[in-house]
């Protein structure tokens, strides 16, 4: 089940793969995302170390949030995957010119989980050209509805 998703990095790149990761949160991140206060638009996802941080992600805190813990809203969040998966990343992003975004959060086994795209960019003219296509499935769409 998704929490949010991330439309704009369709718009904005090709997505080649997908994977599954797990985020560090604290304990008011966590409800707050149950609450559906999370925003993962600007986000976006850096390899620093040989760890996954995602930056950008913004998660307003509940009004009925612990007094003595200090929220921050957008920090720096740690992604958890599998070692091999981190170096096959870590190649692909610094030899072959991919980015890593955020595309989704969602409930895995009742626990919150980000999927992560391996992306290429898209040029103006790639953007065009998807949008041309779905007004044109629209369209055929609305055509067959007419003829029914």
């Amino acid at each position: 089940m998704s929490i949010i998703d991330n439309r704009k990095a369709f718009h904005d790149y090709f997505i080649e793969e997908r994977y599954e990761a797990g985020l560090v949160l604290e304990g008011w991140e966590v409800k707050a995302i149950r609450a559906g206060r999370a925003n993962i638009k600007e986000a976006y996802i850096i390899i620093r170390d040989a760890e996954i941080l995602i930056l950008g992600m913004h998660i307003t805190p509940l009004a009925s949030a612990s007094t003595h813990v200090h929220a921050d809203p957008t920090r720096t969040r740690k992604l958890l995957l599998h070692a091999g998966e981190i170096s096959k990343l870590i190649g692909k992003v610094e030899r072959a010119g991919f980015t890593l975004v955020p595309l989704d959060l969602h409930y895995a086994k009742g626990r919150i989980k980000a999927s992560i795209g391996l992306a290429k960019g898209k040029k103006q003219f790639d953007k065009r050209e998807d949008e041309k296509t779905r007004d044109w499935e629209r369209e055929k769409a609305r055509l067959m509805r007419a003829k029914i």
